[in-house]
């Protein structure tokens, strides 16, 4: 049993995941809880090898199955040597990508089956599910528009606008599926009204496992 608060945010390219993220952890430490921020793929000396292999633009033969077993490498070595530990000393923990963005991408985008992606990830997770996943939605034309003023795109941001829309239709059936896990915010609107939307589903959650009073989220 984990301590602490398990929170992931999952979205397409271009969503703005990073700095929406960044935003709740200093919202969060304001209110002196202890966070730790990650994400996937990369955490740690291990993951930044895998993430290097799967996001490397030059791997365009990678396969479908290669990918989606790398995925779940990435992951096995993230929960246990950083997600779980941190959860366990209590810390809100705030994961930019999990389990859903493996069902989205690889399940919904490459055509694996979302039934064995589901059975690997309980393997690879050792069980271990996010409190809350705010999953932040936008259209699929808005996103790759952001990501391409980013400049020098990934792999996975080179894909097709095809792959790109089979992405945010999965990420809808997923919420769909799982509306007490997943909160979908409307990552179109301007950064602060995003952040607003975050601070709202998320104070909730704190409010009900009573790690925060009423008072300190006025």
């Amino acid at each position: 049993m984990n301590t602490g608060l398990f929170i992931t945010l999952e979205g397409p390219e271009g969503a703005g995941k990073t700095t929406q993220t960044a935003r709740l952890a200093s919202w969060l430490g304001d209110l002196g809880l202890a966070v730790h921020t990650t994400r996937e793929p990369g955490a740690g000396k291990i993951g930044a090898q895998i993430r290097q292999v799967l996001l490397n633009p030059e791997n365009v033969g990678l396969n479908p199955l290669t990918e989606a077993l790398l995925m779940a490498a990435d992951r096995a070595q993230h929960v246990a040597d950083e997600l779980r530990p941190a959860l366990l000393q209590g810390q809100m923990v705030i994961c930019d990508r999990y389990i859903d963005s493996h069902i989205a991408y690889q399940g919904y985008g490459r055509g694996l089956s979302v039934a064995w992606l589901q059975d690997l990830n309980k393997t690879a997770t050792d069980g271990l599910l996010p409190d809350l996943t705010l999953l932040l939605q936008l259209p699929v034309q808005v996103g790759l528009a952001r990501t391409k003023k980013r400049g020098d795109a990934d792999r996975m941001e080179q894909e097709q606008l095809a792959f790109h829309q089979r992405l945010h239709d999965g990420y809808a059936a997923i919420a769909a599926a799982e509306p007490r896990r997943v909160r979908v915010i409307n990552a179109a609107a301007d950064e602060d009204a995003v952040q607003e939307q975050i601070r709202a589903a998320v104070g909730d959650v704190l409010l009900r496992k009573g790690l925060v009073a009423q008072d300190a989220l006025r």
